[in-house]
Parts: C-alpha cells; structure tokens; sequence
C-alpha cells in the first residue's frame, strides 16, 4: 500500500465505501468481476446475426439466471414474485449483499439506512400482459405496482427495513453514479448514518437492441473505447450497489475501508451542446473540475479515471476533450493518467453504468491493479492522445504512485446529466490491542440445508483468508465479531469456538459439527449457582485476564473483603509463581476463605452475562449459592452479601471436623445408613444424596458403600454443613442476619431447601437463613420446580459442572430444555475463557439475544468482508421452460380466484389462500402475511371470500384473523342465523 492519507479527524467531509454488491455479465458476484477485469475478460455474448444485415453482429452482456430469485427469503408469495420485475428482484437480493458485505445487518444499525438508486425501462410488463393466462389473479394495479420504477428504492426499504430516506433517482445513463452523489450529500448532511447507492438495469428475457446504421449500438458487437474503429457501444444487463459510510464514523467503527469517496459533483450540460441527446464538452469539462475541488485534489494525483467510455465517434472525443480541458486547470503534464472503460468488458448497463464504472475504480484503487481496457489498438484519431495527460490503460498495470492511489469516475447522461467522483485509496487499518485466545463464530440460516451451505461457504473463506493473513489471530477475531454483529440471526444456528483458523474450519464441517433445532426468541433462562466444593485454584482465570466485567467485579469484591479476610483474595484466585498456587490450594481448603473465593467468582459471573445480554428470568442456589442467588435478585446490596458470606465461612471452619459425602442413591436407600450423627444434607435427585456428619462416622459409611459396590465420592468441604453439628453457630449467625437490611426478591427465585418459589412479597429474614444454613437441600426439587417451564435454559454460574450434571440427569428435563455451564471442570484441558464463550454460543444457538458489544470489551475488532447468504433462488418467469418450475396455480379470473368448492369452511380457506399466493398447499395454522400477503392481496381476499361463502367481510377483519382457521370462525359466526 501506498502512503495514503492518514485517518481523519470527526469533521472530515470525506466518505467511506465500506461495502459492495453486484450481478454482471459472466460474474455472479463481484469477486468474479474483479477475475474477469483483472484477466481483460469480455463478458459479452454473441448471437447469430440476421442475413439481411451481414454488417452486424448482435452482441449482448447477458445475466445468468436473472430471472430468479429468493421469494421465501424476502417474504413473497410466488404469484408477487412471478410478477416482480426481475431488476427488482435483483436489486433487492444485492441490496441485502451488499449490507452484509459492510458488515451490518439494517436491523440493528444504530442510525437511519438511506438506498439511492434507479433503473432501466423494462419490456417485463409486456411480457406479464402477453402471458396473462399464466398469471392467476392479479390486477392492473399489483402488474404495475410490481414493474414500476419508481417503487425500487422504496420497495427494498420496505423489505430490508432501511429508514432513511429513499430516493429513486432517473438520469438514464448516470443514473447510478448520480445516486452515489445523493446519497454522499445525504451522509455529509446527517440525513442517514449509512447509505446504499447504485442502480439496476435487467431485461428477462433478454432483449436485443435494436440497430440502426450510424446509432450508438455497435455493428461488430463489441465496444472499442477510445479506438480508431470505434463504431458504438454494446448493450449490457447488470446489478450493482455501494454502501457508504462518513469516513470519521468508519474509522471509529472499523469497518472495512475499500476506499475512500473524496468528493463528488452532479450538473447538466444546458443549452451548450448540439442536440438533447449528444454529450457537450463545457458540462463534462465543469462537472470534473468541481469533484476535483470538492475532493481537494490537484489533477496530477490522479492516476486513473473510469471513463463514460461508450465508444461512440461522438461521445469518445467530446469526452477525452472535456477531461482534457479539467485537467488542464491543474496540470501540464503529459500521459500520466491511464484511462479505461468497464463497458469494453460487459457492455453498457445503461442506468446502473456509472456505479459499474465507480466499482471498478474503487477495486483498482483497493488492490492497486488498473485492469486493461480492451479491444483498443490504435488511437481515434479524433483525440489528441499525445498532448493531453491521457493514455488508454490496455494492460493490467500495477499501480504504485509516490502518494495515494487516486481515481475519477465519470458517467455521462442522455438528457446531459453529468456526474463525476474522486476516489482514494483507503487508509491503513491501525493495529488493534492482542486479539483473545479463542473466538465465538456464530453462523445462522431460515433452513438447515442453507445453513450447512453458509458453513461450507465460511470455511472456504476461512481457508484462502488463513493462507494470505498477516495476522491471523487478528483476522478471525474480527471474523468473528462480523458474524456476530453484521449478519441477521435466523432460526437454525450453529456456533464454533475456535483458537486458530484450522479450528474453525473443523468445527465448521466437521461430521461431529453439532446441529441446533430451530429457536424461538425469548427463552427464558435460570441462574443456578453452586455451593462450596466445586473451587479450585485458577478459576475463571482467563476470564479475569480478558474479561474486563469479570475482572472489575472480582477487584471490587477482594477490594471489600480484604479488611474481614486479613488478605487478598486474588492473590488466593490467581497467584503468581510457581510456589504460589500450593499455598493457595491450601487456602481453598479453609472455609473462611473457600466459601467468599466462590462467592466472588459466582458474583462476578453473574454481572458478567448480564452485561452479554443474559437477563435472569430466575435464580436459584445450591446451599452456598443460594447466597449469591439472593444477591443477584437483590435480597442482599453486595456489602452485605460479602460480609455475611466470609462470617458463614468463618464460622463453620470453627466448627468441629466433619465431612459431606455424595452417594448415588435414591433418598429411602440413604436413611439405612443415617445414625450416629450421620445426617441426610441434600437430596440433589432421584439417586443423588449427600450426608453430612462427624467424620468418623462418614469414614465408616463410606468405607461399608465402597464394600457395597456403591460408588461414594468425598465433598470438598471440611465442615458437616446441613447436619446437626451447625447449630452452635445458628445463633450468631442469626444475630449478624438481624443486622443486615434485607430486601424482598426483585428476580422469581426457587429456594433451595423447599424446592418452591420464595414469596416476592415477603422479605426472607433471620428464621429464613438459619433454616436454611440446618435444613437439608432438596435441590432435585428445586430442578423440577424450574423444568416445570417447558423450554428454560439453566446456566450454571459458578465453578465446574455439578449443577450442569444434576440438571441433565434430571427425570424432568426434557428435551426443551437445556443446562449450560460457565466454567469448565477443574480436571479438564478446556480454559475459562473457551468455557464462556461455548455457554455463549449455546445460549445464542438456543435463541437468547446476546449483547454482542459487550462479549469484546477490552479489545473490540473490526469488520471484515465474509460470504454473504446463501440465498436458495427459484425460477419464476411466465415463459416456458425446461426447469422446473416454482408453484403457481394458473386461475381463470385476472382478480379473484374461481371460488374453493370442496371441503369445509377452512379447508376452503386454505385453497383461497393457495390461489391468491400461488401456493400449493397451505395449513390451517398458516398466517396470511408470513406466506406473502400484503394489504393489496388481502383486498382480493375479502372479494373471494364474498364470491365463495356469501359473506361480507373486511380487509380489517383479514388483519385480524389472518390464518384459514380464524377466519373461518369469523366467516361461520356472520353466516349464522340472527
């Protein structure tokens, strides 16, 4: 890269293309279109010629598969998408590309979206009127609502939701470079905060120009730009929109920079000029000096200008003259601006020509690659090539001035509309603080076939980006928050956490790769926290390394704890050195300092998913965790919390040695073996008991189970927590309790001991938290009470897996439910930090809306360009074909359907519905405006339902009961006798 200017400050007047999208002759993308420039393909295809005129060689930039399109994705019927103009369609799918390839789904951008562009006249009308028949019902009014040009812009606002302005703009051939200036003017202006420019310009079917000796249509078929047998220019089809961004706004957001828009300016030629159809000299002359000034440039830093470029004997000199006679007001240099034409690769996409043109130039100006202008061989000799700072650019040329990459585009007009753009390239991206260890990739789709294509699609760009990635960490991490933050989340996800790029693409399409069923919003979920048994030394390390709400709140908490606990806890959490962590597991085995250690790092969880986004519909706890349970819905202020957490702690490790033993067995198996002092401390579930007691007597029954068979395991706890050997300490622990200033529950909370819901209108107070430090935990009671919601999600917020277990193995769950845990098991190899992002993926794959900002504080990267949809596209056209074809049911009447006459009231319905939509098949269930209706539809809805049933019903009464079956009841309500 070049020396390009540096970033610049919050006022800067200069605007950012951050993204692209576009459909051309032999390109079904643009990466496919900068092959095909770069290579000096012509993507024009040619079709035998008429005898009668030996002299021309007909020659069209033709589209594949322009006449399909994703309905289902965009929310049409196929009747309405068989009677949208294909350019529509087009524009529409590129639109939502082209957002994406910005990054940004329109839905959560912070500010208004603004779309400018227009497009050609079409024949597609004409070809609806002539084949009517194939139509079914559909009015005059939905044909030309459907084909009218004016409804592009305001039609994908619609669609995409875009709530900035929308402007459709009409220049003939500048159109789309017109609508890039507008659209600028609006960013600079404050009316929108991102903007798509562009223009579309389709024909299905595919329609020859017309010839005429000495026109503008060339007699060889092909466009010879600036060439001694330039004879005319060669029609060509083609889609392409640019989103734009203020620059200051870009650099701030880091998003991807192709390049920078300088300046841009618009005018009309006037009365200077022979005739309303031909170019004139003064206007084009005018209209680049005033981008050169706009864009505060010298003419001489240019080092390429995208031309009109029609190859026309008129337009060719008149243009070079103009260009000429700009540059001239800046420069006497000679041949050192290449220049060229995108029309020499694809034809003359007539409206969306100048935005063509200015995505060829931003490419150039990104890659530093000026693609040959074809089919030039020598001069015309109506243009002073030797004289002026023009050369034609007829080999691929790479681009390396002493300063930055500049470029002007120019689209001219019929009519005299001139439009001329500055481009640079963009700056360098400054370099981000060290990316984290391991990323969270999200990928979601409307079915699962698209889904494993978007996972497919993903990993073959994971793959070329690992190959040429200066960075790689760097590279997946803002691959990662791209996916995150700029793509729609649909109902089927997938997630991958991965450390590397050969990671991610495993993950991605692994056979193991884990499938996820479709999710509906709104899941609630459940913060469950641990007691005391599952803390180690190092948990939830990594997340105090990279987590800076993790980390603040785990400070705040040793900060506060440091008087009562004589040390600081971190250094017990994290120590350093390698001595250190013995002593801290030494620690750990203290109650005093165990019971807060787990407190603290539950606390700082839990802030933690709240700041993700995670809200807790409810909480419950496990003995010790009931405490931060009741913090969390703000039974206790934290203060409080804290110290009656450390005096628990402190008082049970004065207590007598006893011991806590887990035996898998059901509840009346474990009384055979209480006495003695043994007590039953907790009934986790159908056959997960603890007993606490002396321990003596839980060596001896540990000892008798191992010779049982019965697999016991030892608690790491040094005290016979829930047993009768607490009560010396209940009174003091009820005078501290009496101290505090309780609050009722703000959050629904399940308590612990009972298994039922603590009252919210009560204040659980000192009998509460007595009975609670002696009484057994019924904790397999407390997961019943919350599986009784049928589709709650358990988070486990604390150290390791217990709760998570006892969850999954719980005779109440069902497969709608699901048990995450935060951390991983101190004995596994996976780190905190995987651990959370894995639960966060879950959570997101689940359905639970994400706060996805907040996931990367600390080290917020940037966006990237990644696959966009995988969009699964249809064929509809009313002409005949060999390919199969979407469902349309073909209706005699051009307004309302023939009336259903089989079955009852709501299977009549449906077939209604069917007709009108042209679906085959519709259920009872199915709502009229997820199918495709739309206000129009459902006035001709109500005509049918009259036609069919007799009865009088209104487009309010459609929006109201818009399923076969509600409307059924409303239609078998009026036909009933008074």
């Amino acid at each position: 890269m070049t020396q390009a200017a540096q970033p610049m400050g919050p006022d800067s007047p200069f605007l950012a293309v951050v993204g692209m999208a576009g459909r051309y002759p032999g390109a079904r993308d643009l990466g496919e279109f900068w092959d095909n420039l770069v290579k000096g393909a012509e993507s024009v295809t040619r079709f035998p010629g008429d005898p009668s005129a030996p002299e021309y060689v007909p020659a069209l930039g033709v589209l594949e598969d322009a006449d399909e399109f994703d309905a289902a994705f965009f929310g049409y019927s196929p009747r309405e998408a068989l009677i949208l103009d294909p350019q529509q369609r087009l524009f529409l799918t590129c639109a939502w590309e082209a957002l994406e390839d910005a990054g940004y789904d329109a839905r959560s951008c912070a500010g208004p979206v603004g779309v400018y562009a227009g497009s050609s006249q079409t024949g597609y009308l004409d070809t609806l009127t002539a084949h009517r028949d194939r139509l079914g019902p559909v009015s005059e009014w939905q044909l030309r609502l459907a084909t009218g040009m004016d409804f592009l812009t305001s039609r994908a606002a619609h669609r995409l939701g875009l709530t900035g302005p929308a402007v459709t703009v009409q220049t003939a051939c500048s159109t789309s470079l017109v609508a890039v200036h507008l659209a600028a003017q609006a960013l600079l202006s404050g009316e929108c905060d991102l903007a798509l420019a562009g223009g579309a310009s389709v024909n299905v079917p595919a329609r020859l120009p017309e010839y005429s000796e000495g026109g503008v249509i060339s007699p060889d078929g092909r466009c010879r730009a600036f060439d001694a047998r330039a004879r005319g220019t060669v029609a060509g089809n083609g889609v392409g929109i640019v989103v734009l961004k203020r620059l200051a706004d870009a650099l701030q957001d880091g998003d991807q920079i192709r390049a920078v828009l300088r300046g841009t300016a618009v005018n009309n030629d006037g009365m200077d000029k022979v005739g309303f159809t031909a170019p004139g000299v003064a206007g084009q002359a005018e209209v680049i000096r005033a981008a050169h000034l706009v864009a505060d440039v010298e003419p001489d830093s240019i080092g390429y200008v995208e031309a009109h470029g029609t190859g026309t004997p008129l337009g060719d000199p008149i243009e070079l003259a103009a260009l000429t006679q700009a540059f001239r007001r800046g420069t006497d240099r000679r041949g050192f601006c290449r220049i060229g034409s995108v029309k020499t690769n694809i034809g003359h996409t007539d409206a969306a020509a100048g935005v063509a043109g200015f995505i060829k130039a931003v490419l150039a100006v990104q890659h530093g690659l000026i693609p040959p202008s074809l089919h030039y061989t020598s001069p015309n000799p109506e243009i002073p090539f030797a004289d002026g700072p023009f050369v034609v650019n007829t080999e691929l040329y790479r681009w390396r001035p002493d300063g930055p990459r500049r470029a002007g585009v120019s689209s001219f007009g019929i009519g005299g509309t001139n439009a001329h753009a500055i481009l640079e390239e963009p700056p360098s991206r400054p370099r981000p603080p060290a990316a984290p260890a391991s990323h969270l990739l999200v990928l979601s789709a409307r079915t699962a076939p698209e889904l494993d294509r978007a996972a497919a699609r993903l990993a073959e760009h994971l793959q070329r980006q690992a190959a040429g990635a200066a960075d790689p960490g760097r590279e997946l991490a803002d691959t990662a928050w791209t996916l995150q933050t700029g793509r729609r989340a649909f109902v089927h996800r997938r997630f991958a956490v991965a450390a590397d790029h050969t990671e991610a693409i495993e993950a991605l399409t692994g056979a193991g790769t884990p499938g996820h069923p479709p999710v509906g919003g709104g899941r609630p979920v459940a913060f469950v926290f641990p007691g005391q048994g599952g803390q180690h030394v190092g948990m939830g390390r990594e997340l105090y390394e990279n987590d800076p709400v993790f980390r603040a709140e785990v400070d705040a908490c040793c900060a506060q704890l440091a008087p009562t606990l004589g040390l600081d806890l971190r250094a017990v959490l994290y120590p350093a050195g390698e001595q250190q962590p013995a002593a801290a597991e030494g620690l750990l085995r203290d109650m005093s300092v165990a019971q807060p250690a787990v407190f603290v790092v539950e606390y700082a969880l839990a802030r933690m998913w709240e700041q993700r986004g995670v809200r807790p519909a409810a909480v419950a706890g496990h003995s010790l965790g009931a405490f931060a349970a009741a913090c969390v819905a703000g039974v206790f202020c934290l203060p409080d919390a804290l110290r009656l957490v450390a005096e628990r702690g402190r008082l049970l490790q004065s207590l007598p040695v006893g011991a806590m033993l887990a035996v898998p067995l059901a509840e009346r198996d474990v009384t055979e073996f209480l006495g003695d002092g043994l007590e039953l401390a907790a009934v986790n579930g159908p056959n997960q008991c603890v007993v606490s007691g002396p321990r003596g007597a839980v060596d001896a029954v540990f000892a008798q189970l191992a010779e049982d068979g019965v697999d016991a395991r030892r608690l790491h706890i040094a005290a016979a927590g829930h047993s009768a050997l607490v009560e010396p300490i209940l009174d003091r622990f009820a005078s501290l309790v009496a101290e505090l200033d309780l609050k009722a529950p703000s959050i629904p909370w399940v308590g612990d001991t009972t298994g039922e819901w603590i009252r919210m209108d009560r204040v659980p107070g000192v009998e509460f938290w007595t009975a609670h430090m002696r009484q057994a935990v019924r904790f397999g009671d407390t997961l019943a009470t919350l599986f009784a919601e049928p589709d709650r999600i358990l988070l486990e917020v604390g150290p390791g897996l217990t709760l998570t277990t006892l969850a999954r193995r719980h005779p109440a769950r069902t497969e709608g439910h699901l048990a995450l845990p935060s951390l991983p098991h101190p004995a596994g190899e996976q780190s905190a930090l995987r651990a959370s992002l894995a639960a966060a993926g879950q959570l997101w794959a689940a359905g639970v809306e994400l706060d996805w900002p907040r996931l990367h504080e600390g080290h917020r990267p940037g966006r990237t360009p990644l696959p966009t949809y995988p969009f699964s596209p249809q064929r509809y056209s009313p002409l005949p074909t060999d390919k199969p074809e979407p469902t349309v049911t073909a209706q005699p009447s051009p307004t309302v359907p023939e009336p259903a006459r089989d079955g009852d009231t709501e299977t009549q319905l449906a077939q209604i519905f069917g007709q009108l939509l042209g679906l085959e098949h519709v259920a009872a269930q199915d709502d009229f405006f997820d199918l495709g209706g739309d206000s129009l539809i459902a006035v001709q809805l109500a005509s049918a339902v009259r036609a069919a049933f007799g009865v009088h019903i209104t487009v309010k009464q459609v929006f109201t009961a818009p399923a076969p079956r509600r409307l059924a009841r409303v239609i078998d309500a009026a036909r009933q006798p008074a």
